[in-house]
């Protein structure tokens, strides 16, 4: 496919709409990401900040073709088990789960689906980091700006994605199939594609609930959410 001669491809999608509405997309549909969009989506990731300038970040994107389609089962495959897990340990059969309505029985639906397409993803994307020294509590400063902005360019352009932490068991599976170095550091799993579902506001704490001025709990006057915005009460309780 011919790449487009645009540096980046134009979006009806302000910035401010695109942070409020960037949901998880977690269902897609068949249709492959073109090439030019995939080279938009990565170049906007490879614009964000990192320590020193170093750009230690890298990409490895995963569409159709044998390594590809491998790597999305071995990720399934870790995907489905950590979930069955999680269904168990969190309790999502039984209390509100039980409830077909409830927010949290939506959610499991959602996720069953999730992990059991896993394998069909249109796109899969793995945020790698190469390290330049040990292991530190800072480093995830320079590769997860560069997947928050992927994800944002992938809305701007109509796509939908999410983050996990699926390949974690399979981790040097991956490396071997993938040719990936020791060293290197597989920061995260991101799935891309055409939304099946849509977009939209996304639900957060009150604004009031998570900005502090001077000490901790005082929010200041300013910290008020524009009208019309929808809450959830996820997270822990407010303190």
């Amino acid at each position: 496919m011919t790449l487009s001669e645009k540096p980046i491809t134009e979006s009806p999608i302000g910035l401010l709409e695109g942070l409020s509405t960037t949901r998880a997309i977690r269902r897609y549909t068949e249709d492959e990401i073109p090439h030019s969009h995939l080279r938009d989506i990565i170049w906007s990731a490879t614009r964000a900040p990192s320590g020193s300038n170093r750009q230690p970040f890298r990409f490895m994107v995963l569409t159709k073709g044998e390594k590809a389609n491998q790597a999305k089962k071995l990720i399934g495959k870790a995907a489905q088990e950590i979930w069955d897990q999680k269904v168990v340990n969190d309790k999502y059969a039984s209390g509100s789960g039980s409830d077909p309505n409830s927010p949290k029985s939506r959610m499991a639906r959602t996720m069953a689906s999730y992990v059991e397409n896993f394998h069909n993803v249109p796109c899969l994307v793995l945020p790698c980091l190469v390290r330049y020294r040990d292991p530190n509590p800072m480093e995830g400063a320079s590769v997860y700006p560069a997947v928050q902005n992927l994800l944002l360019a992938a809305r701007a352009l109509g796509y939908g994605g999410v983050i996990t932490g699926f390949h974690g068991p399979v981790d040097q599976e991956l490396k071997s199939l993938l040719a990936i170095p020791d060293e290197v550091f597989i920061s995260c799993t991101v799935t891309l594609g055409k939304p099946a579902g849509s977009h939209g506001p996304v639900r957060r704490r009150p604004l009031s609930e998570l900005v502090f001025e001077d000490e901790w709990s005082n929010s200041p006057t300013w910290a008020m959410d524009p009208p019309g915005t929808r809450f959830t009460s996820a997270g822990p309780p407010k303190s």
